[in-house]
């Protein structure tokens, strides 16, 4: 079942790249903080690297101002998820998860079957915020659509609460 507005972020275990791999909870990304995170189908796949992630990136400053921190989640490895950050100059502060075994995809009943595509499980393309791990916007894409979920979008819904 999809997490709802109200609910918990659930806990679940990522990873990232800092000094070598670094095994994160989700309660270590979400608690006593404001957060987006945003999921992407794939790293380096088309949309996600020419206009999901670009997006954040450009809008940094923005959440920022509002105190947000901003997280890019994809069920790729920490070492894919590394690289792709780095071919597209992610600032240090937009934290790069890899839910490698989809752990906090399917905790959070967002995943998505791209075995017809060769892509196994994935995280569906959606976009939250969540203030101390609990979730006050949660915007999901129709399949094959990016409107919700991209940066402009979920700052405008944020300025608007």
């Amino acid at each position: 079942m999809t997490i709802c507005v109200g609910e918990r972020i659930p806990h679940a275990t990522l990873t990232r790249i800092r000094d070598g791999v670094d095994v994160v909870t989700s309660e270590e990304v979400f608690d006593d903080r404001k957060v987006v995170l945003f999921a992407v189908p794939g790293a380096f796949t088309p949309t996600c690297s020419e206009q999901h992630l670009p997006g954040y990136i450009q809008h940094m400053p923005q959440f920022r101002e509002h105190g947000i921190e901003v997280a890019c989640m994809a069920v790729n490895d920490a070492f894919v998820m590394d690289a792709w950050a780095r071919s597209q100059n992610v600032p240090d502060d937009l934290v790069m998860l890899a839910d490698g075994n989809a752990e906090l995809t399917r905790a959070l009943g967002l995943e998505l079957d791209g075995s017809g595509f060769g892509m196994g499980l994935r995280a569906q393309r959606f976009a939250l915020y969540a203030e101390d791990a609990v979730v006050k916007i949660l915007q999901i894409e129709a399949p094959g659509e990016f409107r919700v979920s991209s940066a402009e979008a979920m700052l405008q819904a944020i300025e608007a609460r």
